[in-house]
C-alpha cells in the first residue's frame, strides 16, 4: 500500500504552514484568544482564501469533494498551529449535510466562507454516549418544535447554523428515534451562551426553547437519524486524531530544541542519557499514534460500518494515550517554564487534553472497541 501523501494534498499542507508561519504566531493566536470574540475573521477569510472550507464540501456545493486524508494533512497543520478557528466544527456539521443528503444551500455558504457550523449533540447526563438524547422533537403543523439543552457545543457561539441531535419518539438512550436538524443559531427560542475553554477554544451551552422549525430543517429522515449521528461522530473522531497527532510532533520538537538549548553543568541537558531516553519514548508514542491516526483516515472511507468504528475507536484510544504521555513528558522535561501560558508547551498539552475529551475519551472507546463484534471470539 502507498503511504505517501498526494501532490494536492501536500499543497493543501504547505499553504497552510506558510500561512501559520506567517500570519498565526504563537503570539498572534495568544492574542486572537485573548480576544472578546476569541477567533479572528481575517483568519477564516484566509482560511476561505486557500481552499480550506471548500475542501470537505461536494463539487457540486462549489467544493473539492475532499477524502477524510485530504483533510487529514489539513487537520495535521492546525494542530501543529494550535489554530482556534472554527474549522474542525464546520467540516463536522458538513458531514452531517452530507449525510443527509439535502440542504445544498448551506454547503454552498459554507464551501465560499460565508457560513460556520457547530454541532449540537452533548446534553449535561450523557457524558460521550451521544444516543442519551433528552432534546425532544415534535411535530408542528408542516414543520417542527425542538426544545431542550445542549452541553460544551464546540464553537456553539460563533456558528451561523447549528446540527442538533433531538428525540422524537422511544427510549432517552434508544437508537430509534434520534433525529437530526439544522437549526439558524438566531432563531426565536435559541439561547446561547458562550465561553472560553481551557485550550483556548469556544464553547457554548445552548437552550432550544420551542423552536420553530420548517419541514426543511431535517437532516436526513424522521427517527431514523443515529446512522449518520454515528458515522458523522467517527469522520470527527479521525479528523481529531489527526490534529492531536500535529500537536504532538509540534509539541516534541519543541521540546528537542529546549533540550539542545538548556545548559546544565555546562553542557546541554539534552546531553543527558535518562533525558534521552525519555525522548525516545516520546518518539515512539508519536510514531505509534501517526500509524493509528492514518489507519483510521483510510477507513473512514469506504469502510463498513463494524470495521470503521473498530478502527477509529482503536485510533481514538492509542492517540489519546500517547497524547497524554507526550503532554506530561514534555512539560516535566521544561521543568516549571512547562505549565506557563508564556511557553507553547502549556497550550499543546492543554488542547491535547480537550482532544482526548471530545466524541469520546479513551475509556469509552476502549468499550466501545471491545463491544465491537468479533472481538469476544476473538479474544
Amino acid at each position: 500500500m502507498n503511504f505517501n501523501f498526494k501532490e494536492e494534498q501536500l499543497q493543501f499542507a504547505d499553504a497552510l504552514k506558510r500561512w501559520i508561519g506567517r500570519d498565526y504566531s504563537f503570539e498572534q493566536r495568544r492574542a486572537i484568544v485573548a480576544s472578546e470574540a476569541g477567533t479572528s475573521r481575517q483568519a477564516w477569510a484566509t482560511l476561505a482564501e486557500l481552499g480550506m472550507t471548500a475542501l470537505p464540501v461536494p463539487e457540486a456545493q462549489g467544493g473539492f469533494d475532499g477524502t477524510a486524508v485530504d483533510l487529514f494533512v489539513v487537520m495535521q497543520e492546525l494542530g501543529r498551529g494550535l489554530v482556534v478557528e472554527p474549522y474542525f466544527a464546520t467540516v463536522l456539521g458538513v458531514h452531517f449535510l452530507k449525510l443527509g443528503g439535502a440542504h445544498a444551500t448551506l454547503l454552498e455558504r459554507v464551501a465560499a466562507g460565508e457560513l460556520t457550523l457547530a454541532c449540537a449533540l452533548g446534553e449535561r447526563q450523557s457524558r460521550h454516549d451521544l444516543r442519551d438524547i433528552a432534546t425532544r422533537a415534535e411535530r408542528s403543523g408542516d414543520g417542527w418544535r425542538l426544545s431542550g439543552a445542549k452541553s460544551a457545543v464546540v464553537h456553539g457561539a460563533e456558528a451561523g447554523v447549528l446540527l442538533v441531535s433531538s428525540r422524537l419518539e422511544g427510549g432517552q438512550r434508544d437508537e430509534a428515534g434520534i433525529t437530526l436538524f439544522a437549526v439558524p443559531s438566531d432563531a426565536p427560542g435559541v439561547q446561547v451562551t458562550g465561553y472560553r475553554t481551557l485550550d483556548g477554544q469556544r464553547a457554548a451551552n445552548i437552550v432550544f426553547d420551542g423552536v420553530e422549525l420548517p419541514a426543511s430543517a431535517l437532516v436526513g429522515a424522521a427517527g431514523a437519524g443515529w446512522d449518520i449521528l454515528d458515522a458523522a461522530a467517527d469522520h470527527g473522531a479521525g479528523l481529531l486524531c489527526a490534529e492531536a497527532l500535529g500537536a504532538m510532533e509540534a509539541l516534541f520538537d519543541a521540546t528537542l530544541d529546549y533540550l539542545k538549548t538548556r545548559q546544565q553543568f555546562g553542557v546541554p541537558i539534552g546531553k543527558f542519557q535518562a533525558l534521552q531516553h525519555r525522548m525516545a519514548d516520546m518518539y515512539i508514542h508519536v510514531e505509534q499514534a501517526r500509524s493509528m491516526a492514518l489507519l483510521a483516515a483510510v477507513k473512514l472511507d469506504g469502510a463498513d460500518v463494524a470495521e470503521r468504528r473498530r478502527v477509529v475507536s482503536a485510533a481514538k484510544y492509542r492517540v489519546g494515550q500517547a497524547a497524554r504521555f507526550i503532554g506530561q513528558q514534555a512539560v516535566q522535561l521544561h521543568g516549571g517554564m512547562g505549565v506557563t501560558d508564556e511557553l507553547a508547551a502549556a497550550h499543546y498539552f492543554k488542547r491535547l487534553s480537550m482532544i482526548e475529551l471530545t466524541l469520546g475519551d479513551r475509556d469509552h472507546h476502549l468499550a466501545r472497541f471491545a463491544a465491537q463484534p468479533g472481538f469476544q471470539q476473538a479474544a
